[in-house]
């Protein structure tokens, strides 16, 4: 073939599928080192949270189970000191690298139903910290050494709950249990 019927083809091959190029988005996809660091940063952050939240549960049982006021008070102001500095920081770094990988990555975030459930879990323990988690007010009702009469074991039920959770997301990561999330058409 000569060198003109080669760059006619070419020229004829472009102007083709430049006028029927798809007109879709094309996705993110991170470079693999960013992806890597981006995956070490989650890792790290879940597993991090995931100790802060056994801590706090040890923490909990430790100022419910005692009788010593003191102890119970300095439980729970070491509590608020956790969720301060670790729990809150380290889960919205886990919400965001997680979101990050999901939607870089061949799962998708609303593409498979553990990558979903795993945003639910985390939003779920982020929100039970939120709103229902009160190392503070515990602090306080223990400041005179008493002891808050039933508001203890709601406080261990409570982060018991975010353990269950967080464990399950990490069950979910291992075992990526099959099962896509289908969209429905806009077709009647």
């Amino acid at each position: 073939m000569s060198e003109q019927k080669r760059k006619k083809a070419r020229g004829e091959q472009m102007s083709v599928t430049q006028h029927h190029a798809p007109a879709t988005a094309q996705r993110w996809r991170p470079r693999p080192s960013t992806r890597k660091a981006i995956t070490v940063v989650h890792i790290a952050a879940s597993v991090a949270l995931l100790g802060e939240v056994w801590g706090l549960v040890v923490l909990n049982l430790c100022a419910t189970l005692t009788d010593d006021g003191a102890l119970a008070h300095a439980a729970y102001r070491l509590m608020g000191v956790l969720v301060f500095a670790g729990g809150i920081p380290l889960s919205l770094i886990s919400l965001g690298s997680g979101i990050a990988l999901a939607l870089g990555s061949r799962w998708g975030l609303l593409r498979h139903y553990w990558v979903f459930a795993k945003l639910l879990l985390l939003i779920g323990v982020i929100l039970c910290g939120m709103l229902l988690f009160q190392p503070e007010a515990m602090t306080e009702a223990t400041r005179d050494g008493s002891r808050p009469s039933g508001r203890q074991w709601a406080q261990v039920a409570v982060v018991s709950g975010q353990l269950t959770m967080l464990l399950t997301a990490t069950a979910l990561s291992v075992f990526k249990p099959r099962g896509r999330i289908r969209r429905r058409s806009g077709r009647p």
